[in-house]
């Protein structure tokens, strides 16, 4: 069995309150229609990553209900940012080798469930090339998470820092996520 294989892997997911999740939507879709989309397109990202162990990072009871519907444990923060959520779950994880992150408004989650990163830090971009839609690195490092516009340059900067290997995939289904009305159209196969 191959050293990757073998590795301890944990999948992160934060998942926003439903009701104020996906705000550059709901001008165009609606409340209610957002909502649903969110919670459809977090549902999608849970199924996708089974078998691997997965936990939802969130601060709010009903998507904390949502998770436990679906079999999916949970990690409670208080952090309100995106980076200070990921970093408090991050650091509560023991007895595991390697975390991955994503996110939890990919179109096209399939195969979650069986990526298998090599060592270091995998950033899989989104199709813009500037976003981190999921990315994989070592349990238990000093890693400064860096969410937000440009993450993918960010994310590629701070393995640099902690001198491990990095690998950017910029070519993944993985790649569209959505989060501006345009998103709802950019990937061949629709949501």
């Amino acid at each position: 069995m191959s050293e990757s294989r073998s590795l301890r892997t944990v999948v992160l997911v934060p998942i926003k309150q439903f009701s104020i999740a996906k705000s550059r939507l709901r001008d165009v879709l609606g409340d209610d229609d957002v909502e649903v989309l969110a919670r459809q397109l977090a549902e999608r990202v849970l199924r996708a990553t089974r078998p691997l162990r997965t936990l939802v990072v969130c601060d709010d009871d009903e998507v904390a209900a949502f998770a436990a519907e679906r079999d999916v444990d949970v990690v409670r923060t208080n952090e309100p940012t995106l980076n200070g959520a990921v970093t408090e779950a991050y650091r509560q994880l023991v007895d595991v080798d390697q975390v991955i992150v994503v996110h939890a408004d990919l179109k096209r989650p399939h195969g979650l469930g069986a990526f298998r990163p090599g060592p270091g830090v995998t950033v899989v971009t989104d199709h813009h090339r500037t976003g981190t839609n999921v990315l994989a690195l070592p349990a238990r490092v000093d890693f400064h998470f860096a969410y937000g516009e440009g993450s993918a340059h960010r994310h590629r900067v701070e393995a640099e820092r902690l001198g491990l290997e990095c690998t950017v995939v910029t070519d993944s289904p993985w790649g569209y996520d959505v989060d501006e009305p345009s998103d709802l159209e950019t990937t061949p196969d629709g949501i």
